[in-house]
């Protein structure tokens, strides 16, 4: 059973099912009406250092943890030729969407590009604006609300706080820059209190309504996320809220979103303290808007290759011990991503056909498959972020929407604009033995299911699409024009 602790201001984390830690991915239904309550899927953020200056690798490894900084990350999927070729998603805008926003965004932007060497954006603190520089801004569709820490007399803080989505917002602002340097960046928030009652699914999907009707993004990331039972049975305010996708893909958007960050389960109501705190339902089941199938779902591993430089040569020596465990292995299946079969959504005609070996044994009903693709997730091998003055190693599959969405803006770019609709050219290349050997990484190791004793192998990494990391993780330099030829019809 999960159990909620809270060591420092710094850190909120759940334990769950022993092997994995989550940070505000709480999911609950509202009392009076059945939409349930989005929550920003960032797992276990752990703080390292403060100050300007970030982590060494082994500061990150004195806390039994590897974590990647931009540059080894960009080497392990294959970035880098993108970058030398010009190609760095210039032209291009990703929005984020995120509640409640940062007080101190532009400033913690700022230093992430300075101590990583990345261009300075337009829309950072302490930095004048030059030609050809990105753009970042900041959206308040509804409402622009302050991100402030509760106040010392609230009755309960950890309900009441809105800075919990701070550490949401720098990783998908940082990391999105990360991937793609010269791509503009929209954050996107919107007033909502997702562990107070306020509906908050509405508004986030009015938020991209809007992006979407006024040409603002060609890419839109989601780190945030419901499961799919706690909609209660009622599949029509679901229906009202996809509205938003449909636009999407008749607009040309890309539209994507994290596959959740407890396996084959999700949380059931809004936690409370105390040993039976953040429940998950007892069985199968995925989260939405992941489950949608007009949204690319993205899954996690840990990333086990050679974090200081990149190299994807296992590196089974350094910490975490999941690393360790899987000798020779550069990456494993993160055992919290999110993945499953739909309970909504029938399966959808591009995942009809699948690489050889695929695992679809959980498909019982000719469902939706999530994810379609996976990044980097666990936080044993997270990402650095820089959020107020302090360096946290961050993970989630709130990691892996944004990166991916970094990685989708590079393709729009090399395209000469936006490609839209992802999934059907996905999976086409994923039934081309060639192109996909070429295009993914295909994770073969690991297991997210919550269930059984030994785990379900239906909810086992496979070759080929799998549960956990959809059909792997990109190989950027083969996948990115090969998408664009997919998009297109080749």
């Amino acid at each position: 059973m999960a159990r909620a602790l809270r060591p420092a201001a710094l850190r909120r984390v759940l334990s769950i099912a022993g092997a994995s830690l989550t940070l505000g991915s709480w999911w609950a239904p509202a009392a009076a009406v059945s939409l349930p309550l989005p929550s920003p899927l960032v797992t276990d953020y752990q703080l390292v250092t403060n100050g300007l200056m970030p982590p060494s690798q082994a500061d990150c490894n004195a806390v039994n943890r590897r974590c990647w900084a931009p540059g080894p990350y960009q080497a392990a999927y294959n970035l880098t030729p993108l970058y030398a070729a010009g190609n760095k998603g210039q032209g291009i805008t990703v929005a984020v969407v995120d509640s409640f926003g940062s007080q101190t965004i532009r400033a913690d932007l700022n230093n992430f590009s300075t101590q990583f060497g990345l261009p300075h954006m337009c829309g950072e603190d302490n930095h004048t604006c030059a030609a050809g520089d990105p753009k970042f801004s900041i959206l308040c569709v509804q409402a622009c609300t302050d991100a402030k820490a509760p106040p010392a007399t609230a009755n309960n803080p950890g309900q009441e706080s809105k800075n919990l989505w701070e550490v949401e917002v720098s990783l998908d602002v940082e990391w999105v820059h990360a991937v793609a340097p010269l791509a503009n960046i929209i954050l996107v928030t919107t007033p909502t209190a997702e562990v107070l009652g306020v509906q908050g699914f509405p508004q986030m999907m009015n938020a991209e309504q809007y992006v979407i009707d006024h040409g603002l993004a060609q890419v839109i990331s989601q780190s945030l996320g419901a499961g799919e039972p706690t909609f209660n049975g009622a599949t029509a305010p679901l229906m009202s809220l996809r509205s938003t996708f449909v636009s999407a893909q008749a607009h040309n958007v890309s539209v994507l979103a994290s596959s959740g960050d407890f396996g084959n389960s999700n949380v059931s109501k809004t936690p409370v303290s105390g040993p039976n705190a953040a429940p998950l339902f007892p069985f199968p089941n995925v989260g939405w808007p992941g489950s949608d199938p007009l949204v690319t779902s993205v899954g996690g591993t840990y990333l086990c290759a050679n974090a200081v430089t990149g190299s994807r040569v296992a590196d089974s020596v350094s910490p975490p011990s999941n690393c360790r465990n899987n000798p020779g292995v550069t990456e494993v299946g993160w055992v919290a991503a999110g993945g499953g079969f739909s309970s909504v959504f029938a399966k959808p005609s591009y995942q009809n056909t699948l690489p050889a070996g695929s695992n679809t044994g959980a498909d019982a009903n000719h469902t939706r498959g999530v994810p379609d693709v996976g990044m980097e997730a666990s936080s044993r091998t997270g990402v650095l972020v820089y959020d107020g003055g302090s360096w946290l190693i961050v993970g989630g599959t709130s990691v892996a929407s944004p990166t991916f969405a970094g990685v989708v803006a590079i393709a729009d770019q090399v395209n000469g604009g936006a490609l839209g609709f992802l999934n059907p050219a996905l999976y086409k290349i994923g039934a081309d033995p060639s192109r996909y050997a070429s295009d993914f990484f295909d994770v073969t190791t690991g297991n997210n299911d919550n269930f059984k004793t030994p785990r379900d192998p239906n909810y086992t990494a496979t070759t080929g699409w799998d549960p956990v990391t959809g059909l792997g993780t990109p190989n950027a330099a083969n996948l990115v024009p090969d998408l664009v030829r997919a998009v297109h019809g080749s």
